[in-house]
């Protein structure tokens, strides 16, 4: 089966840049894929993809060397199943709040007897290999996401879930749900960050977290972050049009 570069770089120590697809376009996700980026998240919660571009768009970057993950619309095993039947090596899942919830998230993403994922990866097999089914369980990656006041006090049970790889941090909406408006970063907020990585540490759980630029990425990793995401297509494609459009009118 295909290598999960992630897992491969994790073994060897090193951090995880990863770029997001929020644009429903394969050409803009092959853009995307051919820029440097360790690995691609197609984003289906808040971005504007359906699952017929998200195959569309995973067919478009596999011929990069890049790891192909998807944040799914919502904890809902069908989606997550087709997704990774469509050649996902990495599932982010939204809204994780107590240990039940990640059971149920988890379950989805690994084949019996580890989980409860139906067997059919129609397109997973021609991107993974013909072992596929073999490798899959030991080979794909399941990020449960801690967004929320409620997910940070049930932490400690969450991380404790058999067979959960990693989390991914929302700042925006754990931000919001204690009481501050989203992109800020009040101490509050910033010492919770810190913590969710401490914690993560413990339980020997690798964490990702979504910055608004690079140089966040590198202040994340430095305070023990393994996987940082650089903003999103659509924001780097607004800014970028914004500061040339000023340079061009000084």
């Amino acid at each position: 089966m295909k290598k999960n570069g992630i897992k491969d770089a994790w073994n060897e120590g090193k951090s995880i840049v990863n770029g997001w697809s929020s644009m429903a376009n394969t050409f803009s996700a092959e853009i995307m894929a051919a820029s440097g980026f360790d690995s691609i998240t197609l984003d289906m919660q808040h971005g504007l993809l359906g699952y017929q571009k998200v195959v569309e768009m995973l067919q478009a970057i596999s011929g990069y060397d890049i790891t192909p993950m998807v944040r799914v619309p919502w904890n809902e095993p069908s989606m997550v199943m087709k997704c990774l039947d469509a050649g996902a090596y990495g599932i982010i899942c939204p809204m994780v709040n107590t240990k039940e919830e990640c059971e149920r998230f988890v379950s989805a993403c690994k084949y019996a007897p580890r989980g409860n994922r139906s067997f059919g990866p129609v397109r997973a097999r021609i991107y993974g290999g013909d072992d596929y089914f073999l490798h899959a369980n030991d080979t794909l990656l399941n990020f449960a996401m801690i967004e929320t006041s409620e997910a940070v006090d049930n932490l400690d049970k969450i991380l404790s879930v058999e067979e959960l790889d990693a989390v991914y941090v929302g700042p925006s909406d754990l931000a919001v749900t204690m009481g501050y408006i989203p992109y800020t970063y009040e101490k509050e907020v910033e010492d919770c960050i810190k913590h969710i990585v401490e914690t993560c540490k413990k339980y020997n759980i690798k964490a990702g977290i979504h910055c608004p630029d690079g140089k966040t990425v590198k202040e994340r990793f430095d305070m023990g972050y393994d996987l940082g995401t650089i903003s999103a297509d659509a924001a780097l494609l607004t800014q970028a049009s914004k500061r040339e459009i000023a340079n061009a009118k000084k």
